[in-house]
């Protein structure tokens, strides 16, 4: 006689020996496993992950398989794979949170010249393309190169009081280099600047976001106590260059971050490497490691390497970015896998309560 059919609780004891590699926590206690049925010997459920870019999303499908194939009286599984990003649920001080933006990602860095946009740019699209709602705010007022970088223009629209974001590769996106002329140069102080971040909050309809990317400028300005204080930040990443005189101004850029209760999602090594195209030679050009050392000495993840890569400066002139013009190479590869960290390290922050004191920064 064949075994009986498994009910829901011994499907679901069984599920319980799959383990999210990040939170440490089983898929049902996560409240991951929805829509468990069972029709004789086949029995079907959906994990529904917290993001899209889910780093082991084909590991836990796998291992969900075989722990419920195990079981007694069964002949198939199926499962079905969805995501629903979860919103950052830390407090800010005096903050506001921006209507259907799930999770604000600041990417910043201690000095100029470290790449920072360029990475940005395409984290953001990157998460894009894995199946996430993602905006990009251009905060870097001074600089802002997020237009070339993905080959858009103004002028900008409103639909009512709302300013409506450009929409390029997937993504919504405002900067202050679509209300200015090319050789326009922005002359403002602080309180100005803490106007113009408020309103690319506040007065921009960016709809239904799982993750608005926020481009800083270099430093510990203006800009990065303005964002504290105007939104709740599910984190920030900061990018460097390998050598210690980038070190060092990245290490005060997490120090900032954390001084405004803003959690460090980790660091980016940008310019980590340089492989000769003609016979595969790796160069240290600026050093290598030392973002990894770093985080480790911090405290923070570490989130990958960047190698110097040619095509990745042609494609931001260009207002194609890497993850797009060739997402099969290394360099591509290196921005896919940081921002599926990202993405893991964001969903750690929304699951994990507050630790630090909410203290206001004057």
């Amino acid at each position: 006689m064949p075994p009986a059919s498994p009910d829901q609780v011994a499907v679901l004891d069984a599920l319980r020996s799959v383990q999210d590699p990040d939170l440490h926590r089983d898929i049902v206690d996560l409240g991951f496993v929805k829509e468990v049925t069972i029709e004789g010997g086949r029995v079907s459920f959906t994990i529904e992950l917290t993001t899209p870019a889910c780093p082991v999303r084909d590991q836990m499908r796998d291992q969900a398989r075989a722990a419920v194939g195990r079981l007694p009286g069964v002949s198939a599984v199926d499962v079905t794979m969805t995501a629903n990003v979860r919103a950052s649920t830390r407090p800010h001080t005096g903050a506001v949170p921006v209507p259907g933006v799930r999770n604000v990602v600041a990417v910043g860095a201690g000095k100029g010249g470290v790449g920072k946009t360029t990475v940005a740019v395409n984290l953001a699209i990157a998460l894009a393309k894995a199946g996430s709602r993602v905006g990009l705010v251009d905060g870097d007022i001074y600089g802002p190169n997020v237009p070339i970088m993905l080959g858009i223009r103004g002028p900008l629209t409103a639909d009512g009081d709302k300013i409506l974001p450009i929409e390029q590769y997937g993504l919504k996106a405002i900067s202050m280099g679509l209300l200015t002329t090319d050789d326009s140069p922005v002359i403002w102080r602080g309180p100005i600047l803490h106007s113009v971040i408020r309103q690319f909050f506040q007065e921009v309809s960016w709809g239904e976001l799982d993750y608005l990317v926020v481009d800083m400028p270099p430093g510990t300005g203006d800009v990065a106590l303005s964002l504290s204080q105007t939104v709740p930040v599910a984190g920030a990443i900061v990018v460097t260059t390998p050598q210690e005189v980038s070190l060092a101004d990245s290490r005060k850029a997490v120090r900032m971050y954390q001084k405004l209760n803003i959690p460090v999602l980790g660091l980016i090594e940008n310019m980590s490497y340089f492989v000769c195209p003609s016979c595969g030679h790796e160069s240290d050009i600026f050093g290598r490691g030392g973002a990894e050392q770093a985080a480790v000495e911090l405290g923070v993840p570490f989130l990958g390497q960047i190698p110097i890569y040619e095509p990745i400066r042609v494609g931001g002139d260009r207002g194609r970015p890497l993850v797009l013009s060739e997402p099969e190479s290394p360099a591509a590869r290196a921005l896919f896998a940081a921002a599926e960290r990202t993405a893991a390290q964001v969903s750690i922050a929304a699951c994990q309560k507050p630790v630090i004191p909410l203290t206001p920064v004057v």
